[in-house]
């Protein structure tokens, strides 16, 4: 049985257009796989708390020092971590604000990054440890990125991925999302091609 894990981070929950192109993706993934299981994690809607002094602290901790209140925020990370290792295939939604990831992606990525757990440091670099599989990223922005010395935030997600381990990575982009109807309509008709030719 295939397993699949959807990872929303836009404001908008649901609305957003990255949460909507990743749902046209997994709604055509579940018909090619009618036993398959999906997972849904909506950062939005569900917040993580973001990274400070005694999260981190946590983290470094030996699981024999840790305080209760330690053992809970690592728990809530091992959770995390296990949907990663639970899942076959991963999907995100990524809307682009500002020029970087959402503040909530930021949160999770730094939830699921753990020195001895996801990933390790090693004479040549760090080395990710959890299995590599495809992960589907949808990649939402008003305006025109792509190719160009602005879009940081590509080149961002591919190396914290592939901190983890994570190689197979495909990006589905819909650029020009605010900059006029016709604009918006040939990008999503654009993304909706390249996700009918992903579940081909």
């Amino acid at each position: 049985m295939s397993r699949l894990l959807q990872i929303h981070s836009s404001i908008f929950e649901h609305e957003g257009q990255s949460s909507r192109l990743a749902r046209e993706y997994v709604q055509r993934w579940r018909a090619a796989h009618p036993d398959g299981e999906i997972r849904l994690r909506d950062l939005a809607a569900d917040p993580l708390p973001h990274l400070d002094a005694k999260r981190f602290a946590a983290f470094l901790a030996g699981p024999g020092d840790r305080d209760s209140q330690q053992q809970a925020i690592v728990a809530e990370s091992d959770a995390l971590i296990d949907e990663l290792r639970w899942a076959d295939e991963i999907v995100i939604g990524l809307p682009m604000y500002n020029l970087g990831v959402p503040s909530q992606l930021k949160a999770w990525f730094d939830h699921i990054a753990r020195a001895g757990t996801t990933f390790r440091y090693t004479p040549d670099g760090p080395q990710g440890l959890l299995e590599d599989k495809p992960v589907r990223l949808f990649a939402s922005r008003g305006g025109q990125y792509v190719g160009t010395a602005h879009d940081s935030q590509t080149q961002h997600v591919k190396d914290f991925l592939g901190l983890l381990g994570f190689t197979q990575l495909h990006f589905v982009y819909a650029e020009q999302l605010a900059m006029g109807e016709s604009e918006q309509t040939a990008a999503l008709a654009q993304a909706h091609a390249e996700i009918q030719r992903l579940v081909a």
